[in-house]
């Protein structure tokens, strides 16, 4: 994995100072990338095991085109980040990763979208939850997979119920997201004892059994960079631990 010190996030130099929910948003956003890109080999190779060992590959490229378009980003709202961002990796991502991981932000926006005048700028837990449950929702609806598919949901349905539980439990940022990398890791990792019903893995049939799914994994891996990240004090505009209660 990427050191946690190997960069420092930040945001758009040019204009104005992002409003809070944008500033979360993009620097979750470029670390999430950075690692994306880092870990382009490892990805390539879980996903060659029973898959045709390219998600590394596309996560890679579409997050790249993300960084080369990073400072003509629409920041008038978390929103609006991110429905820029769903048209860059559906168009530059290769395989079925673009349409998923593109439905995921622009269903994330439209949630961040409807909570965005109620919380004045921020970005609130409820709002938080809310786009991680719209976002699973949308990669359901285009990919047809459910938990148990062996695919990324079965870290990612995991991840939101965990985040939720600590929402209501009032837990601060930093330990949300450090108790979301644990949850990921156990999820992804136990993805080997199933069945692939989804994707090229699917084919393999039973011989798909004994190995992790690699979104799965991918979801952990960017979890656990964001969490020690977080932890070290290195993720730059990453909010505060109280800026998502």
């Amino acid at each position: 994995m990427i050191p946690v010190d190997a960069f420092s996030v930040h945001p758009a130099e040019d204009g104005p100072r992002a409003r809070p929910d944008v500033a979360i948003v993009e620097s979750i956003t470029e670390a999430i990338a950075r690692c994306a890109i880092a870990n382009e080999g490892y990805f390539c190779d879980l996903d060659a095991v029973v898959g045709d060992g390219d998600f590394g590959y596309s996560l890679a490229r579409g997050f790249e085109a993300v960084l080369a378009e990073w400072e003509r980003i629409d920041r008038t709202s978390a929103a609006a980040f991110l429905r820029r961002l769903a048209v860059i990796v559906t168009s530059r991502m290769g395989g079925t990763s673009g349409p998923i991981w593109g439905t995921a932000f622009l269903r994330a926006a439209s949630a961040a979208d409807s909570n965005a005048d109620s919380n004045g700028g921020s970005l609130d837990g409820g709002t938080a939850v809310a786009m991680l449950r719209a976002a699973i929702a949308g990669i359901q609806l285009r990919g047809g997979a459910q938990l148990g598919d062996k695919t990324l949901l079965d870290a990612l349905i995991p991840v939101a119920d965990e985040v939720e539980r600590r929402v209501a439990d009032g837990d601060d940022f930093a330990r949300t997201l450090e108790a979301a990398a644990v949850v990921a890791r156990e999820a992804a990792e136990s993805t080997a004892a199933l069945r692939a019903k989804r994707g090229r893995a699917s084919y393999t049939g039973e011989r798909s059994v004994g190995s992790v799914d690699a979104g799965a994994i991918a979801v952990a891996v960017l979890l656990e960079d964001l969490a020690a990240r977080r932890s070290a004090g290195n993720a730059g505009t990453t909010p505060d631990s109280e800026a998502i209660q």
